[in-house]
């Protein structure tokens, strides 16, 4: 991850932090303002003081995980090129079973996708011409 996304996520759980925060010191406050009210209340109407019933607490749901946008996570890395072996026709012996070995090396190499039908033309005229 970037020095930017660092950044993002760390304003973002600050950013929690502080909401979470300012949450708990406006439920309290509240808090003590009802029970101010309600002492008051019953000093009005000449009852005894008593504590008001106390409040249920309620959990605010956990804040939610910061994942990093789709466009922003790194792409797997491209499979290495496969390795290309070229058949030289000079090397090979002018025998007729040299010739068929270099072919049928040539049509594996065909069959497993690293020559192109291209290629595979080119390097058995090679073959068939020496």
């Amino acid at each position: 991850m970037g020095l930017i996304g660092g950044m993002a996520r760390t304003a973002v759980v600050a950013g929690t932090a502080t909401a979470v925060s300012n949450r708990v010191s406006r439920r309290q406050s509240e808090k003590w303002a009802d029970q101010d009210q309600y002492a008051a209340y019953q000093a009005q109407q000449g009852a005894p003081q008593q504590a008001p019933p106390p409040q249920q607490y309620q959990q605010p749901p956990p804040p939610p995980q910061y994942q990093e946008p789709p466009q922003y996570q790194q792409a797997p890395p491209p499979p290495p090129p496969a390795p290309v072996v070229v058949v030289q026709a000079a090397d090979a012996a002018p025998g007729t079973n040299d010739k068929l070995a270099q072919l049928q090396q040539l049509g594996d190499l065909k069959a497993q996708g690293i020559l192109t039908e291209a290629e595979f033309e080119v390097q058995k005229q090679k073959i068939l011409q020496s």
